[in-house]
């Protein structure tokens, strides 16, 4: 075999393991390796103090809902703060969360935009409740969902827990997550069961305050680097809750949403030089993890750039003929399905090979991003419109967690 050939097997190999092969890898070592945690019981006495922290950027059309939602918590006022932090505002965010100060909202006001790492770092400082439940401003969580994520802080060892997304149509209500939402929502149970958590979801985690580790202001995917941290520190174990439910409206936009997707790539990048050692075989499963589930799928675009290259130059082999041929198809098909209008029926399965190439677009840009220093820690947030739900497959298709 010629080194080309060895090449061309390599990055094939390396995508379908990638996609296809370490999902059912981690699914059978999570059903012979391990169990699933024992979720402590739910207490109403005794409960620790809990500071829910949300940090928002100019989010006037959502912040008085989410502030009502915030307030309906089921949990004892007097063991809860509620604590909005808000990063250099233009808007009337801060005037419409400072009418709710008589009610019990902390407001902490940060003139300067410097991004949401920043915010994290010293917001923290300011709180002082034992866990944190974090979230995000467009976000609505469960009434019951702080008590779910609580209990589980009474096993020692337990430093993040992660909740669950629940991604919805703001017209119909009903749950719209896409194929691969529940692809990692997948991964997401498995690698739990195995202690091998890769990071938490930004719209609703919790960790014990004193875990926290104050992160690089240009921190990009903070929900993914915070809760590792925290374990690298301290070895605490990462758990998914999945009964601590968190619900958001489905974005409307996908340009906007591919623009938020290579800012996840290049956070990705950018969170190797903080949680390299994770990588180091002794740490068993979420060594295995972060390398097959983040780091090889971050350099995925380039493995599908090496298969393209390498097999025009193996094309005097009929088989590679082929190859070339089923290669050029794919994207063919994934640029023509992205020119269907998403109210026509049928076309949902290749529609996934317009998510699959744009989504590792996105991560291409999001290297150069991350390569060239464009890389900041200030986010725009993702425009959320009331959309029909025959719009959502190919919206939400790049609607991912951690860093996910």
């Amino acid at each position: 075999m010629s080194f080309l050939a060895l090449l061309f097997w390599v990055c094939a190999s390396l995508i379908v393991f990638t996609y296809a092969a370490y999902p059912i890898v981690i699914w059978l070592a999570s059903g012979c390796f391990a169990k699933a945690p024992f979720a402590p019981e739910q207490l109403r006495e005794n409960l620790p103090f809990i500071s829910l922290l949300i940090v928002a950027h100019d989010e006037e059309q959502v912040i008085e809902e989410r502030v009502q939602n915030a307030l309906a918590m089921d949990y004892p006022a007097d063991r809860l703060e509620i604590v909005f932090a808000l990063d250099g505002c233009t808007d009337r965010t801060a005037s419409i969360v400072q009418r709710y100060k008589s009610r019990g909202i902390r407001v902490l006001e940060f003139p300067a935009r410097r991004g949401k790492s920043a915010t994290l770092n010293d917001a923290f400082e300011e709180l002082v409740g034992e866990i944190v439940l974090l979230s995000d401003a467009n976000t609505k969580i469960d009434p019951t969902a702080a008590h779910r994520l609580v209990r589980w802080f009474r096993l020692p060892d337990v430093g993040v827990v992660c909740g669950r997304l629940v991604l919805y149509d703001p017209v119909t209500g009903r749950n719209v997550d896409s194929l691969y939402w529940k692809y990692e929502t997948f991964l997401k149970r498995c690698e739990g069961r195995l202690g091998a958590l890769l990071g938490a979801n930004g719209a609703i985690y919790a960790i014990r305050r004193d875990l926290y580790q104050p992160i690089p202001s240009q921190t990009a995917i903070d929900d993914f680097v915070v809760p590792l941290l925290a374990k690298l520190r301290s070895g605490c174990r990462i758990i998914y809750g999945a009964s601590a439910i968190a619900r958001e409206e489905t974005p409307a936009a996908v340009g906007s949403e591919f623009r938020r997707r290579a800012r996840i790539g290049a956070g990705g990048f950018q969170s190797i030089g903080l949680l390299w050692r994770l990588l180091d075989p002794r740490r068993g499963w979420i060594a295995f993890a972060f390398l097959s589930h983040k780091v090889l799928r971050w350099l995925c675009p380039f493995f599908m750039i090496g298969l393209v290259a390498t097999n025009f130059f193996l094309v005097d082999s009929d088989f590679y003929r082929w190859t070339l041929l089923a290669q050029v198809s794919f994207y063919v098909v994934s640029l023509l399905a992205s020119l269907v209008p998403p109210s026509i029926k049928g076309f949902k399965p290749l529609r996934l090979a317009t998510m699959f190439t744009s989504m590792n677009l996105a991560l291409f840009v999001g290297f150069w991003r991350w390569m060239l220093g464009r890389q900041r820690g200030t986010w725009a947030r993702t425009c959320r419109v009331s959309v029909r739900e025959e719009a959502v497959p190919e919206s939400s298709f790049l609607r991912v967690s951690q860093g996910q």
